[in-house]
């Protein structure tokens, strides 16, 4: 039989068969490596939405429910010369009508894990709920904590010593509360709060496209709330009024919105956070189309929400305790670690060694960056036989002298690669629905095992040589609609790209060296196990120094212990002064790092600058002890070394509002300068404080306009703090442990 569809419908499976990205991927207006704002799908004029009404069948003791989803769409509204397209009640479309429901119940399910950490889950097809393996997670999570349900007529109310979770019936409200009861925030329903800029509700919608589904979580954000979190995020610290787009993307540069290392975690000024289980782009609207409300949209038709209750340190300490903690890397990468674009020959990583030990300045590392082949970003692995003479007695004889070896590489082959036929015939690269190579590029599919052996083995000759570290580069853009080997596309596998990226690498380094470390530059939940990872190709100016520092603190927020980023930023020969001010932030960092465009090696500049690059590393190194205990402690609980004082101080307002200065471990209070002055207005949180370099004491919650010491940067010690701090060594296999000493800083007591 023959039947007409109508125009709407029509119109409809014509876009979804023209569909060129795949499911959630806009069809039109991208160009190759764009952002995807999942928020579009939710304003496309074909888009059909569920919003949740009614909890239909619930087993308070399991968690396992269903839930009503009510079908909307968007209809144009006329008023007073300008058209809206509020969401409005919509008929079934689909033929025949006894298939299909008009408003589908479908499957939701409420996990206790913790005392403190609640599981949603949500499906948008009518697909039970299953266990998976993600590799996001540790391991799969279990039910646990100390929970009370108490049945009341309209719900159910669970109870643990930490929280209060309110799930009610009809409509269906999910609210999550402090242990007092006191409200923090609570899924929105549609239209609310009533106004006339039609807030979102909770709800998906189905694309017109290619039927494929995204979730809109709206919650409650009140009037004062602060957000923070998200990943290495450049923009502002404070989320709440921001749109946030969490998907990889080689950010180029430290000055806008796109993240090498996106995260799908938050946290709240009022006691809570949120981790979005997801690998698919996400886009995080923190009250900047609606004030009050909060939208995650997420890609994924299922919905898998993770809720933590408690103060940073607490709900970071849970976030990690699902995803991983950072594992102490070794001794040496705390060290110094010189490096610029590019040392393209023994000759010259003998030379600058050499000189760094003229000079007296500590250093353990130096890194070769894109020019140790035979053509400078070529990567072939081997290194240049007309430029190196012998690399593995090169790497012995700078061993010898304290030095580490890190190489550059990248997991992307051009065909000009005398690998890339080899990589290609064997199906080690991404595909495209044609089963060929979907970029200019081969990129390694590192869903594939025989893609990682391949990989491994190409790495181990290096680490047999005796390299330290490899630096784990790129990964941030795996093609969106690549076809993996895992059967996924790239929507669901880009993200997680850089989690496995890290893995492969930092697995074979630990097996081959039997240590914890690469150098990375993208991420992924969960990639917080691999460390350690920087900031990225970040622009020569104070305000990249600045946009850096807040990364930093965002990312550390996310259960990233370790961070560091290129000391005077990437792009250009770094300022003279600027260079000196960043070198000092570096220092008094998780890891120090020097590289960038040339000079990056003091004695380019002047015998003064020398003294004060010796000066300024030689502080690093008498606080390495410090360092070393303060980064195993943090890594335990999942914390970050480099962290924001409202980390630190949650109880004092002030705290929320600095983004330009950190704690440094428990002790030190770092505020960096970001200009070319050497005084500053620092906050200092509630105690008592000693300069770290004049021995002059401050109160604390207050604010003091402070003058830096020799080394550029204002550095305060909590009064009465035992800091260790060692004699200074030229590396780290230098350093007399035995002669260590505990200094208690009190008034008149300083380092210089």
């Amino acid at each position: 039989m023959t039947r007409t569809l109508p125009m709407r419908r029509l119109l409809i499976a014509t876009l979804a068969a023209c569909s060129v990205f795949g499911a959630g991927a806009p069809s039109h207006g991208q160009t190759l490596g764009d952002l995807v704002d999942v928020a579009d799908e939710f304003q496309a004029p074909y888009a059909t939405h569920f919003v949740a009404e009614d909890l239909v069948a619930y087993d308070a003791d399991s968690g396992q429910g269903a839930i009503r989803w009510r079908r909307h769409e968007r209809r144009p509204s006329l008023s007073f010369n300008k058209i809206d397209t509020p969401l409005a009640r919509a008929e079934a479309t689909e033929f025949p009508g006894s298939e299909y429901d008009r408003d589908p119940v479908l499957p939701f399910e409420l996990t206790l894990v913790s005392d403190r950490t609640i599981r949603l889950r949500l499906n948008a097809r009518d697909l039970p709920i299953e266990p998976s393996e993600s590799p996001m997670l540790t391991a799969p999570p279990q039910p646990g904590g100390e929970w009370k349900a108490e049945r009341t007529d309209g719900g159910v109310v669970y109870k643990s010593p930490h929280a209060v979770i309110k799930v009610s019936f009809k409509p269906w409200r999910v609210t999550l509360c402090d242990a007092s009861g006191n409200e923090l925030t609570s899924t929105r329903r549609l239209g609310e709060p009533a106004s006339f800029s039609a807030p979102p509700g909770f709800s998906f919608a189905r694309s017109g496209r290619d039927m494929s589904r995204s979730f809109a979580a709206a919650t409650a954000l009140a009037h004062d709330e602060r957000i923070f979190g998200c990943g290495e995020s450049f923009t502002r610290f404070d989320k709440r009024g921001q749109r946030v787009i969490a998907m990889t993307c080689d950010a180029m540069g430290a000055q806008s919105p796109r993240m090498y290392k996106p995260i799908p975690f938050y946290l709240s000024s009022r006691g809570y956070g949120v981790f979005v289980h997801t690998s698919t782009p996400t886009t995080f609207d923190f009250g900047r189309d609606f004030d009050a409300t909060n939208v995650s949209y997420v890609g994924d038709e299922q919905l898998d929400l993770f809720l933590f209750v408690g103060d940073p340190a607490q709900v970071v300490e849970e976030y990690t305790a699902l995803t991983g903690r950072s594992p102490q890397p070794p001794l040496w990468s705390f060290g110094l670690w010189m490096s610029r674009i590019t040392y393209k020959s023994e000759d010259e990583v003998r030379d600058v060694t050499r000189k760094l030990r003229e000079h007296r300045i500590p250093c353990d590392v130096v890194h070769l960056d894109t020019g140790w082949f035979e053509t400078d970003w070529q990567c072939d692995y081997q290194f240049s036989a007309s430029r190196f003479d012998d690399p593995r007695q090169m790497i012995a004889d700078l061993r010898d002298d304290g030095f580490r070896v890190c190489l550059w590489q990248l997991p992307y082959f051009t065909s000009k690669n005398r690998l890339y036929d080899e990589a290609r015939r064997a199906g080690l690269f991404v595909k495209n629905r044609s089963g060929r190579v979907p970029a200019e590029d081969g990129v390694l599919d590192f869903t594939n095992p025989d893609a990682v052996a391949w990989y491994t083995e190409k790495l181990r000759g290096l680490l047999e040589l005796g390299v330290g570290a490899i630096k784990v580069d790129f990964g941030e853009d795996a093609p969106l609609d690549g076809l993996y080997a895992s059967g996924r596309t790239g929507w669901h596998e880009r993200n997680l790209y850089p989690l496995r990226y890290n893995r492969v690498v930092s697995d074979l380094t630990a097996e081959a060296n039997g240590e914890r470390i690469i150098w990375a530059r993208s991420a992924w939940a969960g990639s917080q196990r691999y460390p350690l990872h920087w900031g990225g190709d970040a622009e020569n100016t104070y305000s990249a120094m600045a946009a850096s520092l807040r990364a930093g603190l965002s990312l550390g927020l996310c259960g990233f212990t370790y961070w560091s980023h290129d000391a005077g930023g990437f792009v250009e020969r770094a300022p003279r002064e600027l260079y000196a001010r960043w070198l000092a932030m570096a220092a008094l960092g998780s890891h120090t790092r020097c590289h960038g465009a040339p000079p990056r090696e003091p004695w380019e500049y002047d015998p003064e600058f020398v003294d004060l690059f010796r000066e300024t590393i030689e502080m690093r190194y008498r606080l390495i002890p410090y360092l070393v205990a303060q980064s195993k402690a943090a890594g335990e609980a999942g914390a970050p070394l480099i962290r924001p004082l409202l980390f630190a101080y949650p109880e004092d307002p002030t705290s929320w509002t600095i983004d330009d200065q950190y704690m440094l471990g428990e002790d030190l209070l770092v505020a960096p300068l970001f200009d070319d002055g050497r005084r500053r207005s620092v906050y200092l949180p509630p105690g008592q404080w000693v300069d770290y370099q004049t021995g002059k004491p401050y109160d604390g919650s207050a604010w003091h306009t402070i003058t830096a010491g020799r080394v550029p940067i204002v550095v305060l010690v909590r009064r009465g703090a035992k800091l260790p701090l060692a004699p200074v060594a030229q590396h780290t296999g230098e350093i007399d442990w035995d002669a260590v000493e505990t200094t208690v800083f009190e008034p008149g007591v300083g380092e210089q």
